[in-house]
């Protein structure tokens, strides 16, 4: 059946039922006239809707965006074919999946009939319609490359390269290919330990991080006598005062040499040299790596040192040496200050969000023995993340910061940046003496299932979260309220712009659709902000009054930017600002030769065959008339005269 005759007779359809509804309608007593009435202004509004394609469907729980494109006049055609989703309050998108039935004709024309809201019989209506503005809680929810052009959709594809924890760790190491930019300025380093190579990484990168923190124990510990040298580390001084322990006795401590010291500056010297390309004519085999066993030994001499059970003498001693190896590393790596002296790492699913499965941990071997588990699902690869040992505290308590970007489109790449964002608070005091989630795990997911904690400052909220506004006024109280728009909001912008830069040439760059996403960030005690990871569909559940207000907005300024700036440039966009407009991108011209090949097809030769002997032939068969040759014969020319024929061909044509 051809497209433009399926079309009339849907359309023919619709409207006998229409008329049967209308006379149905009729037919009643004197209530029928309202009803009447709603469903004839419910059929114009319709028809206007579907002149101007404005028709939508919606699929998931965003009431918000829902009222919000009936009151400009579209109207939405409901997925009865796709999975219902039950939202929960802390979820960033995800959803049990709830099977549906679609209707039968019957049941829908009794729900037409009962139906007493205006937008249930436009939906109606427009059942047999193409919607022209698609939003999903996930983009697999809709065959995604059927759609047409003029179909709007809320989501691009292939994005998990920095929708995904695993994703956004390996893409980030591009950035210098892409933008003038080190990554290690804005996103803590992190290893996909699903291979053996990333592991081995890692483990590098712990063991550096021990050396260096040795030498961070020296330079504080210089002016402390023996009897204080168990004591805790500045940092976490300053981050937990309330938690400290009691010192214990001398006598329990152990000792260490000096030797200790100097491990750990050689092996600070061979990264240094690393760091500033000094070994790049140096030998393979004249490198001074520690051996294995010097591994072990400095790893569990550095365990003990940290964890207030061991002790150098004599740390003045070193303090020069030392204190000038970390300058050296500090002005060569900007993670130095979010490394701490704890050396916590943060590991993580590659592919979960919410906080699932998320743990800190800070000893190597328990690291690797967890991901080498026998218990694990082989397809859980895992993350493992540098911990930010210094963090900025708000009383005592840590906090993320939950920022919001529109994505409108990728060539020429188009960021629209939010103005709003809102801080999400643990429910604990932080302390690096205990590495339990309701302390380090800022997510939403996973404190509105604990409790307050009694020692937490009653000046935070029951809800967990402040907007940025009020977080600007908690600064301006300290005599910092400069830093939010010269520190923390443009460094924001600029971590976003060039982490989408490095997914620009792995995203599918479908024209009509757009995309808001969620970044997480923390701030460090410099009030520099760190990129932790983004999320696609970010949740818009009203959970706390924050959200309401804030989700509600976003998701209305967002409906500015992708349809009402259509019409007009100008117009209103919110909260929204434009962070980044690349220039067209065009594809370079093909100046390659125009290849082709020309000639005839071959046909495979007949097999030659062996020359015959002349022989006399029978009269009637001497008369027959020879065939017409259609080509040049196969069979070579035979001499004339007669020839002896072999002896088991006279047997054979003798008798004839």
């Amino acid at each position: 059946m051809e497209p433009g005759e399926r079309k009339r007779l849907l359309s023919a359809s619709s409207s006998e039922g229409d008329w049967r509804e209308e006379n149905k309608l009729k037919r009643g007593d004197s209530s029928a006239s309202p009803k009447l009435d709603r469903y004839k202004m419910a059929r114009q509004l319709t028809e206007k809707a579907i002149k101007d394609k404005k028709i939508f469907s919606i699929h998931g729980h965003y009431p918000v965006v829902r009222a919000l494109l009936r009151r400009k006049g579209w109207v939405e055609k409901k997925l009865h074919f796709l999975p219902r989703i039950s939202v929960s309050a802390d979820g960033d998108g995800e959803g049990a999946a709830e099977s549906k039935r679609p209707e039968s004709k019957e049941s829908q024309e009794a729900a037409l009939e009962e139906a007493d809201d205006i937008h249930d019989v436009m939906s109606r209506l427009v059942r047999n319609e193409i919607p022209y503005f698609l939003w999903t809680i996930k983009r697999d929810s809709i065959d995604y490359h059927s759609l047409s052009g003029d179909q709007m959709l809320n989501h691009f594809g292939r994005t998990a390269s920095f929708t995904t924890k695993i994703g956004l760790c390996l893409n980030m190491r591009s950035l210098p290919w892409y933008a003038q930019a080190n990554p290690d300025a804005f996103f803590p380093r992190c290893y996909g330990l699903g291979s053996d190579s990333e592991k081995q990484e890692f483990l590098d990168d712990f063991r550096r991080t021990a050396a260096s923190s040795i030498l961070k124990w020296v330079v504080s510990h210089q002016h402390c006598p023996k009897s204080h040298t168990q004591s805790r580390p500045k940092e976490a001084q300053d981050a937990d005062p309330g938690s400290q322990k009691a010192p214990e006795n001398d006598s329990k401590l152990v000792g260490l040499s000096g030797q200790l010291v100097d491990m750990a500056c050689q092996v600070c010297q061979a990264y240094l040299g690393q760091l500033e390309h000094e070994d790049i004519d140096v030998a393979k085999d004249a490198a001074t790596d520690l051996t294995e066993e010097q591994w072990k030994e400095l790893t569990q001499q550095y365990y003990a040192l940290i964890h207030g059970k061991a002790f150098i003498s004599n740390p003045r001693n070193h303090f020069s040496q030392c204190q000038t190896l970390l300058n050296r590393i500090a002005s060569a790596s900007p993670q130095t200050e979010i490394d701490g002296l704890r050396n916590i790492w943060i590991v993580k699913p590659a592919a979960k969000s919410r906080g699932r499965d998320i743990v800190c941990m800070n000893r190597v071997e328990e690291i690797l023995e967890l991901v080498a588990s026998d218990s694990l699902l082989a397809k859980d690869k895992w993350v493992v993340q540098k911990y930010i040992e210094t963090p900025l505290l708000i009383y005592d308590t840590k906090f993320d910061i939950r920022q919001w970007f529109l994505v409108t489109d990728w060539n020429p790449l188009t960021i629209w940046f939010y103005k709003e964002s809102y801080l999400r608070f643990s429910t604990r005091r932080f302390s690096l003496d205990d590495l339990d989630g309701a302390i380090h795990l800022c997510n939403n997911s996973i404190q509105k299932h604990l409790k307050i904690d009694k020692g937490r400052s009653p000046l935070l909220p029951y809800h967990n979260m402040w907007t940025s506004a009020r977080f600007q006024e908690y600064l301006q109280k300290r005599g910092r309220g400069s830093v939010w728009g010269s520190v923390i909001y443009p460094a924001m912008k600029q971590a976003i712009a060039n982490t989408m830069k490095v997914a620009q040439d792995h995203v599918e760059p479908r024209k009509s659709s757009f995309e808001l996403y969620g970044a997480d960030f923390i701030l460090g005690h410099d009030f520099k902000p760190w990129l932790i990871e983004i999320n696609s569909s970010p949740t818009m559940h009203a959970s706390t009054p924050v959200t309401a207000q804030l989700c509600a907005q976003v998701q209305e300024d967002t409906i500015k930017v992708v349809l009402d700036r259509k019409g007009d440039r100008n117009c209103d966009v919110g909260n929204f600002e434009l962070l980044w407009k690349q220039s067209a991108v065009d594809l370079p011209p093909v100046y390659g030769s125009d290849l082709c090949v020309e000639g005839v097809s071959l046909r495979k030769g007949k097999k030659q065959m062996p020359p015959i002997p002349h022989f006399r032939f029978s009269p009637s068969l001497r008369d027959a008339q020879p065939l017409k040759a259609r080509g040049p014969t196969a069979m070579p020319d035979l001499a004339p005269g007669p020839r002896a024929l072999p002896q088991h061909l006279k047997l054979k044509y003798g008798k004839v």
